[in-house]
């Protein structure tokens, strides 16, 4: 198998992206070559059997048709080099280029998993061959041509020894500081569990995109003016490679997207032994409704349930028994039997 993997970012030290540099891994372990198309390059380990070319963001913004058109320029190019497409999440690649893999007779497949999509999502879908999701809420769950998939968690990394120091009253946050992921329900929540006397410590370890500079900057106003005794506290994002110690320093890590997300965040701190709650139905389903909250006062709910429970190991055994299921390496096994 020659596969031309198309991503958005391939870089170790990107916050939130480098956790995709496993999958280029994992990819590359199974086909025979595999050329990584990028938005975006930085530092970067793969085998010998892989290429990686950059559509040049990381030297600075360009239009979207200079991108598309480096884009087509090596799709064209590099056409005897692979004999199938995987696109991950980002539509526009299927868009731009979509027909001239089916001219080409290149099978496409296309992961993307998110609530959110349109008309312009269903014409990049009809390019491929099969799609890829992981919650039955995504906006691509509705093909007939779609798969539910594991989300992919390199077990090995964030199953590691317990370290000491796992704080018991602490409450984690970790993702892109964004309206859609809604950190500030959890504020909501931690101000009606600050009213009740509840003693708690939260970390909200993530950095914004610049256009939500503002929603950020508002983020942290509201909490310096509610929680003065700096209970909460703000962190810029990390690599993935650096998660592992966040989530082994917190009991209660909480992820407040809305079902049909579905983040990777989710089981990278159920494997890492932190007790999760989650808005996600998905979730829900797999670990039980004591773990599913759907608004702050819900929420508020569970985390103090958590906070007064002194018996948390059969929840962190169970937590990790779910983790299990998603692993890194029967995602892989599973995509490259289906490409």
């Amino acid at each position: 198998m020659k596969l031309l993997f198309v991503t958005q970012a391939l870089d170790l030290d990107d916050p939130t992206l480098s956790v995709y540099h496993g999958w280029a891994e994992g990819l590359a372990k199974r086909a025979d070559s595999l050329i990584v198309i990028c938005l975006k390059q930085g530092r970067h380990a793969l085998p010998a059997n892989v290429q990686v070319y950059s559509l040049g963001k990381e030297k600075g913004r360009a239009p979207a048709f200079v991108y598309a058109l480096r884009f087509l320029s090596l799709v064209w190019r590099l056409r005897n080099k692979y004999d199938r497409v995987l696109v991950h999440m980002n539509q526009e690649y299927l868009l731009v280029a979509g027909l001239v893999w089916k001219v080409l007779h290149k099978p496409t497949y296309l992961w993307r998993n998110h609530y959110a999509g349109s008309w312009v999502t269903d014409v990049a879908a009809s390019f491929c061959k099969k799609v890829f999701c992981t919650s039955k809420d995504s906006y691509t769950a509705k093909y007939k041509k779609t798969i539910l998939m594991p989300v992919g968690v390199d077990l090995e990394r964030f199953m590691g020894p317990e370290i000491e120091g796992r704080m018991r009253s602490s409450i984690l946050f970790l993702a892109r500081m964004a309206p859609s992921k809604h950190p500030e329900m959890l504020i909501e929540a931690l101000l009606i569990l600050k009213k009740k006397g509840t003693s708690f410590t939260a970390t909200f370890a993530g950095s914004p995109l610049p256009e939500y500079e503002y929603y950020y900057s508002w983020l942290q106003q509201r909490a310096q003016r509610e929680f003065p005794d700096r209970s909460i506290v703000f962190t810029p994002g990390v690599p993935n490679a650096e998660t592992p110690h966040l989530f082994h320093t917190h009991n209660i890590f909480v992820n407040c997207s809305q079902s049909g997300m579905f983040d990777k965040t989710l089981f990278e701190a159920a494997a890492s032994g932190c007790l999760v709650l989650a808005r996600s139905e998905d979730f829900e389903e797999r670990a039980g409704s004591e773990y599913y909250f759907t608004d702050a006062e819900s929420l508020a709910e569970r985390m103090g349930a958590m906070l007064e429970d002194t018996s948390q190991e059969t929840k962190r055994a169970h937590m990790q028994s779910i983790a299990k299921a998603e692993g890194l390496d029967t995602l892989m096994d599973r995509l490259i039997a289906v490409i």
